[in-house]
């Protein structure tokens, strides 16, 4: 009577691997229907094949009332359609995978109370999705993983709009223009995506920003993010200064993330006095050292400090004896740094030459630590 949660998950019943999904059925049916006032459901059935769909519908019905939170993942024939079962009750978090979702009626199937919304593999058309988006007035945090767009025309564009989303995580999409209106955004997460275009259009509210693994023609994400705290950017192909010009003005910048970052133009260098000058309140900087054609990129031009630096994170993936070199001197360029972080790349096989350098780094990183012991050290390697 006062069991709150129930989570079924198929990789967590090894002694149930032999069982048949109709055997498994009924065992949820028997502990569901023995609870009363169930607040959080989880039922995730990557391993099963099926369920009836009238078994799952059964155990919707029962909880729908007294839900907050459903995390569904069961495949059944015919499909069941989540949002009409648990539309108009007082859902707060809502996470679907592996289901489709047609024909979506705002004013039917509306969630007055849903805050947390994930889809994963699921198949929806630009509408629905903008539709859905519509039915869920009080919305603050959007996953969409891996989605199946379905296409209207030759061109696959989603717009979305939602004033009150604060979280926006996009992972696996491949679309050609993507436009989010957002006047109270403040997390966007782009992984692992192709977008042709990608718009943000807020009034300035972005204070956490990562990309990672993304190729985007255009990329905007607003004129005014004075109030961006984390910039962090992995895997990804950066015309330096129309990016920069973005971000130039972010002066509460906390953290900067600029890893196997390729620049579109080669000439194009981004130096640490740059960094010093635009982000004073720097307390976290991670940089991937590459030396391309004799040039460095974060270059140690110029001789301001990085005051406020108290974490550095460095790493390389091609190393070379000027490595050492330019660690010493962002350490010298950090005077209140309490923690370092080297993370590098070994190769299985390796030639005498490289050994050599690897030999001379440890060395150096030896004799470098002894100069600054009040700073903690930690390598990563992969």
């Amino acid at each position: 009577k006062h069991l709150h949660t129930l989570a079924f998950n198929s990789n967590d019943l090894p002694p149930y691997r032999d069982i048949t999904p109709k055997q498994l059925e009924i065992l949820i049916t028997q502990t569901i229907f023995q609870t009363t006032g169930l607040q959080g459901l989880s039922i995730l059935m990557d391993d099963v094949d099926e369920f009836s769909a009238s078994t799952v519908i059964a155990w919707l019905m029962y909880t729908r009332e007294t839900l907050r939170r459903l995390f569904y993942n069961v495949r059944t024939s015919p499909n069941v359609n989540i949002l009409e079962i648990c539309g108009r009750q007082k859902l707060e978090t809502l996470a679907l995978a592996h289901n489709s979702i047609t024909g979506v009626e705002p004013n039917f199937q509306r969630f007055p109370c849903l805050k947390s919304l994930s889809l994963s593999h699921v198949s929806i058309s630009a509408l629905d999705l903008s539709l859905l988006l519509t039915a869920c007035p009080k919305l603050e945090s959007l996953e969409l993983v891996n989605l199946e767009i379905a296409m209207s025309d030759a061109q696959v564009t989603v717009e979305l709009s939602c004033p009150t989303l604060k979280s926006i995580y996009v992972e696996a999409i491949s679309l050609d223009k993507f436009m989010l209106e957002a006047d109270s955004i403040e997390r966007l997460h782009l992984r692992d995506c192709a977008l042709e275009l990608f718009e943000l259009i807020g009034i300035g509210t972005l204070k956490y920003f990562k990309i990672d693994d993304v190729s985007v023609i255009h990329l905007d994400i607003g004129e005014t993010i004075d109030n961006l705290e984390v910039v962090d950017v992995s895997n990804f192909t950066i015309i330096w200064p129309k990016f920069y010009q973005m971000i130039s003005r972010s002066s509460k910048l906390r953290k900067l993330r600029l890893w196997d970052v390729a620049f579109d133009d080669e000439d194009e260098v981004v130096d640490l006095e740059t960094i010093a000058v635009c982000f004073p309140r720097l307390k976290h900087l991670a940089l991937s050292y590459e030396l391309r054609d004799g040039v460095m990129h974060y270059g140690l031009q110029g001789s301001s400090n990085l005051e406020n630096v108290m974490v550095l994170e460095l790493g390389w993936t091609v190393i070379n004896d000027l490595f050492s070199h330019w660690v010493e001197e962002l350490l010298k360029r950090c005077p209140n740094l309490r923690k370092m972080i080297i993370f590098g790349s070994v190769s299985e096989v390796k030639s005498h030459e490289e050994c050599q350098i690897l030999a001379n780094f440890t060395s150096s990183i030896v004799q470098l630590m002894r100069k600054y012991m009040n700073v903690e050290v930690h390598f990563e390697f992969e």
